[in-house]
C-alpha cells in the first residue's frame, strides 16, 4: 500500500494516539491533533534515553493541553552511538547518521500499534519527516510503507498510521508549530543535553540542535 503525501482532515472526537518524544516534530502532530478536537492520547517510551529531558519536556506539554499521557519503559541496553558534530545542513543528508539506531522506529511504531489497538484509538500519529531527514532510513516514506504493510498482517484491524509531516522541511514544520502555538524553547531536541550546575541544556552543536536552530532562524526572517 502507497503512503498518500496527502493527510486527510482528522475528524472531531476521534480517538488519536501520538508518539511523542518532546521534540519539535512529534509535539507539532500532538498540537495538530488537539486542535482539530481529535481525542488524543501522547504515549512516549522510556528506553534510557541520555537524561531523559525529553521525557519531562512532553510531560509538561501533555499538562499544558489536559493531554493523558503514558509512558512505555523498555529494557533496553541499545548500543552506544557517535554523535555527529557541527554538520551543515547539507552535510546531514548525504550518509546515514552515526548516530542512527538500528531497528528503533520500527520497535516504537510496533508498540503504539498494540497500545492503539488495546485502548480503541483509530489513529496513530508520528512525526517523520523525509525532508532534511539527517541521514534516517527510518524516517522515509519508504519505511513507512513497508511498515504499514507488516502491521497489516501482524495486528488486523488496527488503527491507521498517519505520518502528517512527512513531506515538510524542519522550516515548514517549525511555522506550523508556531502557528499552532509551539515556541522555538518548548521542546527538546539535543542527542547530546549537557548537565552543568544542575541545569540541562542542549549542546547546540548536534544535528538536531543545528536543524532546530535552522528551522527556526529561517521562520523568523
Amino acid at each position: 500500500m502507497r503512503y498518500q503525501q496527502r493527510v486527510r482532515e482528522l475528524e472531531r472526537f476521534m480517538k488519536v494516539l501520538v508518539l511523542h518524544s518532546g521534540g519539535m516534530d512529534s509535539t507539532t502532530c500532538l498540537y495538530r491533533a488537539h486542535r482539530a478536537g481529535a481525542e488524543v492520547l501522547s504515549l512516549g517510551i522510556d528506553y534510557g534515553q541520555r537524561l531523559a529531558v525529553e521525557l519531562q519536556f512532553a510531560q509538561k506539554q501533555c499538562e499544558a493541553l489536559g493531554i493523558p499521557r503514558q509512558v512505555i519503559r523498555v529494557d533496553w541496553r541499545k548500543p552506544e552511538r557517535t554523535i555527529p558534530l557541527g554538520r551543515s545542513i547539507e552535510e546531514m543528508a548525504t550518509s546515514i547518521s552515526p548516530a542512527f539506531l538500528p531497528g528503533r522506529n520500527a520497535i516504537f511504531l510496533s508498540l503504539a500499534c498494540a497500545h492503539a489497538s488495546g485502548i480503541g484509538a483509530e489513529e496513530v500519529h508520528i512525526g517523520l519527516n523525509a525532508i532534511e531527514f539527517s541521514g534516517y532510513p527510518d524516517c522515509t516514506p519508504q519505511f513507512l510503507e513497508t511498515f504499514i504493510t507488516m502491521i497489516a498482517e501482524a495486528n488486523p484491524g488496527g488503527p491507521q498510521i498517519v505520518a502528517p509531516l512527512l513531506y515538510m522541511s524542519k522550516t515548514e514544520i517549525a511555522a506550523l508549530a508556531q502557528n499552532l502555538g509551539v515556541g522555538e524553547h518548548d521542546t527538546w531536541s539535543c542527542y547530546r543535553p549537557q548537565l552543568t550546575m544542575g541545569v540541562v541544556a542542549p549542546c547546540g552543536d548536534c544535528d538536531a540542535c543545528r536543524l532546530h536552530e535552522h528551522a527556526w532562524r529561517a521562520i523568523a526572517h
